[in-house]
């Protein structure tokens, strides 16, 4: 063959090679982690340190109980507000990345408006009538959200900044919108119906609910998300959800995901 069709025949070849096949919809009874993994998913913790360190004791136990797989800690964002130990919550999140597990903390909703508070209170003080007043307690700032006025929220905003540990903020600034792992993707909301998985906006990932919820068909993974509060953990076809509401309910929840077993701490 002349060398130059032989270049293109190679050429081709390797396009070909290369190509990835259109990811076919994944239903939940199907899915399944990679072999030799195991991942502990918690939802939304809302500055409930008690109830965080009570599961990660339970996630201990159940851990001895198994045999050896690499172990991933996933948390699914909102580890702030309404509860009453958001800056302690954090620091165990920081303890834990030490650990020898692998840690994915995802970003939530509440860490987002955390974020645009800190760069702009007036702009962001929304986030102080949705929880934002208790995270600033646990950093030792004190508002009556009845007494608001625009002095109050900068004079908060400015002691926030100069409270908040240098870690704390690298933790928020640096929290990745979702993770992908096996036949599953780890959010906090959900994602967008009829958008491709690696198209989808940071909004959506963070703040979606009922375009999400509603939506019956198969997704090219099955999405395991908090931020839309349930009585209990929720198994459709193309989600798992599992915040149950930890900062009233008292329960905060755990998926544990293995082969294709789906059980909840």
């Amino acid at each position: 063959m002349p060398l130059a069709r032989l270049n293109k025949f190679i050429s081709r070849r390797s396009t070909a090679e290369n190509e990835i096949a259109p990811s076919e919809p994944v239903a939940i009874a199907a899915a399944r982690m990679p072999d030799g993994q195991r991942a502990y998913v918690i939802g939304d913790i809302h500055g409930r340190k008690d109830l965080l360190s009570s599961l990660l004791e339970r996630v201990a136990e159940d851990r001895a109980q198994r045999e050896g797989a690499e172990e991933h800690l996933i948390f699914l964002g909102d580890y702030v507000d309404r509860g009453p130990d958001s800056s302690d919550v954090i620091d165990m999140l920081l303890e834990l990345k030490q650990s020898e597990m692998n840690v994915i903390t995802l970003k939530g909703n509440h860490e987002a408006a955390m974020m645009s508070f800190l760069q702009e209170p007036m702009k962001g003080k929304r986030w102080l009538h949705y929880g934002g007043d208790a995270t600033l307690r646990s950093y030792g700032i004190d508002l009556v959200l009845a007494e608001l006025t625009e002095e109050k929220i900068r004079e908060a905003g400015k002691k926030l900044k100069r409270n908040l540990p240098d870690s704390h903020l690298r933790f928020i600034s640096s929290l990745e919108a979702s993770s992908m792992m096996g036949d599953y993707l780890f959010v906090h909301a959900g994602i967008e119906p009829g958008r491709p998985i690696d198209d989808q906006k940071e909004h959506d990932l963070l703040w979606i609910r009922d375009d999400f919820l509603e939506h019956t068909g198969l997704f090219d993974k099955v999405i395991v998300h908090g931020h839309s509060i349930i009585p209990e953990p929720e198994f459709k076809d193309n989600r798992i959800g599992i915040d149950t509401g930890a900062f009233y309910s008292n329960i905060l929840t755990c998926l544990v995901l293995e082969g294709e077993s789906k059980e909840i701490l």
